[in-house]
């Protein structure tokens, strides 16, 4: 390969790899400080976390909508919901015209773990709109066709592997 302009851009998306990977730890670091500056009991992992926040977005739920929505296996949501249940961040329950399914909401604590999520992603949102705000319309539309085209790809990588 002797495109210069290619082999830079292939050394940085390395570099933005591993650093979205430190920065990912750092987050969650991040996300545990407030939640015991706020004095808040937090599921045992960020998958619960995760979970207990697309319970809060869709709630009333059932695993197989969750293992949808989140790319996960049904064992593994059943797995994470009996937990959630044992610690009280979730509660199941059947609709009366459907006995047979089981469905979650969340309770007062899984509440607060979901609202503390929703505010951390917030200021990451924000933050992001504010670096973005230094490109213009058409720089974004270049920008928004390499994310798509990489978020394709990597898609279908791991689809494939």
């Amino acid at each position: 390969m002797n495109d210069p302009a290619k082999q830079m851009i292939y050394e940085l998306y390395l570099r933005l790899l591993h650093l979205n990977e430190q920065k990912a730890d750092t987050d969650i670091r991040s996300f545990l400080e407030e939640a015991i500056g706020e004095r808040q009991t937090l599921p045992g992992n960020m998958t619960s976390i995760h979970v207990v926040d697309c319970i809060g977005r869709h709630e009333p739920i059932n695993s197989s909508t969750i293992a949808r929505k989140m790319n996960l296996s049904k064992a593994n949501i059943t797995k994470i919901s009996t937990r959630l249940l044992e610690e009280g961040f979730i509660r199941r329950f059947q609709l009366t015209d459907n006995k047979k399914e089981v469905y979650f909401r969340l309770t007062p604590k899984g509440r607060q773990v979901f609202e503390l999520h929703e505010k951390v992603h917030k200021q990451k949102e924000e933050q992001f709109y504010t670096f973005l705000d230094g490109y213009s319309e058409a720089e974004l539309s270049v920008i928004l066709k390499f994310m798509r085209d990489m978020t394709i790809r990597s898609e279908n990588e791991h689809t494939k592997g």
